[in-house]
């Protein structure tokens, strides 16, 4: 199973297979390719895996899909599995 973390783009730069940007994790930002998805603009929200976008999704989908993934972060700690 992979796990891709969505994040908001805030910066674009390249072209190409060389396209990278900033994107944002709810305040933390790293650099992640952006060839993947070349529609990809800035304010976009996109599904990061292992450093790549692997597509863009609307703004509800990411606000679920990081809901889910604290949901399941805070389930894990109550149990007192690996988060």
């Amino acid at each position: 199973m992979c796990l891709g973390i969505p994040g908001r783009v805030i910066e674009v730069r390249g072209d190409d297979l060389f396209r990278a940007g900033i994107v944002d994790f709810g305040g933390v930002s790293r650099e992640v390719c952006l060839a993947c998805v070349p529609e990809a603009a800035v304010g976009d929200y996109v599904l990061v895996h292992v450093g790549f976008a692997i597509s863009r999704i609307d703004e509800h989908e990411a606000a679920e899909t990081l809901r889910a993934l604290r949901e399941a972060g805070e389930t894990n700690s109550e149990t007192g599995g690996p988060a």
